[in-house]
């Protein structure tokens, strides 16, 4: 059998950074063409980066990204790797659809160019474009027709991107039809809880599907609310794993794959779902054995379920600041354990140098939340300071006279003054630190402690985030470091310290079963009745749903935050503010 070394390049790009983008894809193909790689590939839309929402309605940008394609591939030719063939991501425009209603004004393509010899020399789109959760591409792009199959080094190689792995139909069959010998994805499949189980029994489906060696390769990094894991996978046609990259980790996994000679009778024409085989020959003769050993790619170890977690929530707000052009975070430190895992995050994203706390306790501030505070500083050397909000509060309140909730919420919008202010002064980066739990019944001040430009545990619903930050000093103490978080911010009750003696069970449900009820409704859009019927309170659950249901318009004015489940509030999950739909257990 021909042996092909593949070099799968498991990086992260930036929306609309051309340049950028396609120096990455030098650097790390000079690299592999290091390694002896035969066949070099970069994730869907690695030129543009992804997604670019509408960007790619705007002609110019179109225009612009075809140039930088070009430009590209003449560039790997003039330093010596135009015999290198190289998979590239980037966008497109179909040259033959015709306009009609319902699509994308100038046809749009996510697409994908192999390049070889200083030009591309096949190009196709995405085939099945998803239309849920976050992505919109049937807003963007029209589909591809074809069957891409590029010959290197004598195996058959079918190419596909992303959605064409996960729908049914299209290009996995195809590549049966056409006889590949290899079936490789390129994607930018976003990070949610649990997905690499998904991916890998999905991967190991469509190689038996498909009835060739199948590598699936993803984008890591972040992209506002997505984050991006890697975990690229190869499994052999049986559906054994070959190789499985890190997660959350930049790199290039080059092995070799032991796969059939192409057949010289392969078909042609249309084949699975109308594609037809567009298929190009760049190198006829296989390979000549290896003078070093066989390369294997690696088999990294998976990320148990609290650090994957963790570390999703940490490239994702490394990914923010820096893309966005901020070198330091400013977070509200109450001593209670959002704000204390926020900073905790913060400091392993950025670096501790770069976060700067803030405590501003009023006259209802407990000495323990003070210390504590101060303690989560010393532990993790962030810079700290404390700004007392009670001269201002006395202010407000001589001219105003204000009693009950609007009292309470005034302290929080205080404090969110507070932290805009030194933003404004000292050029940080706000960090709001509220959870999925209380952004999704709305125990949150507006302007008050959902100021902020970025919420990192957003997507975290209360009960994760005490098990994370439980999970995060574990870690610290296995290392044989200094645990960052406080044991009080972890085991005191929850409290929003507004009132005297306040905790949060004054006005919600104790949070293991509001997580759960919310888990339903939310995550899951299961009704009131579904939800009482699987064992909780009718009372509990009508007055929980409602809260929700009335809070949707303090959700729309959140700031973005690091998506980690399957429904996060944003481009998940879009219900209308004005409603008078309830659910009636």
């Amino acid at each position: 059998m021909p042996r092909l070394r593949l070099a799968l390049n498991q990086i992260d790009a930036t929306v609309g950074d051309l340049a950028g983008n396609a120096e990455s894809v030098v650097r790390w193909t000079r690299h592999a063409a290091g390694q002896g790689a035969h066949l070099v590939a970069f994730p869907e839309m690695m030129l543009t980066g992804y997604p670019v929402e509408d960007l790619a309605l705007r002609p110019s940008f179109v225009e612009a990204s075809r140039a930088a394609l070009a430009s590209l591939a003449t560039r790997l030719a003039e330093e010596g790797l135009g015999e290198l063939p190289v998979v590239v991501g980037y966008l497109d425009r179909s040259a033959t659809a015709r306009p009609r209603y319902g699509q994308p004004a100038g046809a749009p393509q996510n697409a994908v160019a192999v390049l070889y010899g200083g030009e591309p020399v096949l190009t196709f789109a995405k085939h099945h474009l998803p239309n849920y959760g976050v992505f919109d591409e049937f807003r963007y792009f029209v589909p591809g027709d074809t069957m891409p199959v590029a010959r290197v080094r004598g195996v058959d190689v079918a190419l596909a991107v992303c959605e064409d792995l996960w729908q049914d139909g299209g290009r996995v069959p195809a590549a049966r039809s056409a006889r590949a010998g290899l079936l490789l994805s390129v994607n930018a499949s976003p990070y949610e809880r649990d997905k690499d189980d998904t991916r890998l029994e999905l991967v190991r489906r469509r190689a038996r599907e498909a009835g060739c060696t199948t590598a699936y390769l993803a984008m890591t990094g972040g992209q506002d609310e997505l984050v991006f894991d890697g975990d690229s996978i190869v499994v052999d046609r049986d559906g054994k794993v070959v190789a499985r990259a890190p997660q959350f980790t930049e790199g290039c996994v080059v092995l070799d794959l032991d796969l059939p000679l192409a057949d010289t009778d392969a078909p042609a024409g249309v084949v699975d779902d109308g594609l037809l085989i567009d298929r190009v020959v760049l190198s006829e003769e296989p390979a000549p054995a290896a003078d070093g050993p066989e390369l294997s790619g690696g088999h990294a170890e998976r990320l148990d379920d609290d650090e994957e977690v963790y570390s999703a929530l940490v490239v994702g707000l490394r990914a923010y600041v820096a893309k966005n052009g901020f070198r330091s975070v400013l977070v509200g430190l109450s001593g209670g354990i959002d704000s204390a895992l926020v900073a905790a995050i913060a400091c392993d994203a950025v670096g501790a140098e770069h976060v700067h706390g803030v405590s501003m306790p009023s006259k209802y501030s407990s000495g323990h939340s003070l210390e504590d505070a101060v303690e989560m500083a010393r532990r993790t050397g962030l810079h700290h300071r404390t700004v007392a909000i009670e001269p201002m509060f006395d202010a407000y309140m001589d001219a105003l006279g204000l009693t009950g909730l609007a009292e309470e919420n005034l302290q929080s919008r205080l404090r969110g003054t507070l932290l805009m202010a030194l933003s404004n002064q000292e050029g940080h980066l706000v960090l709001a630190p509220g959870n999925k739990s209380e952004l999704a019944v709305g125990y949150s001040t507006l302007y008050g402690d959902s100021v902020g430009a970025y919420g990192p545990i957003k997507d975290v619903y209360k009960t994760s985030v005490f098990r994370l930050a439980a999970w995060r000093n574990r870690a610290a103490g296995a290392r044989g470091q200094v645990p960052p978080i406080p044991e009080n911010s972890i085991t005191k009750p929850p409290s929003a310290e507004l009132r005297p003696g306040q905790v949060d069970t004054d006005s919600l449900p104790d949070y293991p079963v509001l997580d759960a009820i919310l888990e339903l409704y939310v995550d899951r859009d299961r009704g009131a009745d579904e939800i009482v019927a699987a064992g909780y309170d009718r009372e509990l659950v009508t007055r929980t749903l409602r809260m929700v249901d009335t809070a949707e318009y303090k959700r729309r004015q959140y700031p973005p935050g690091t998506k980690i489940s399957p429904k996060g509030f944003g481009k998940d999950r879009r219900l209308p503010i004005t409603n008078r739909w309830q659910e009636r257990g």
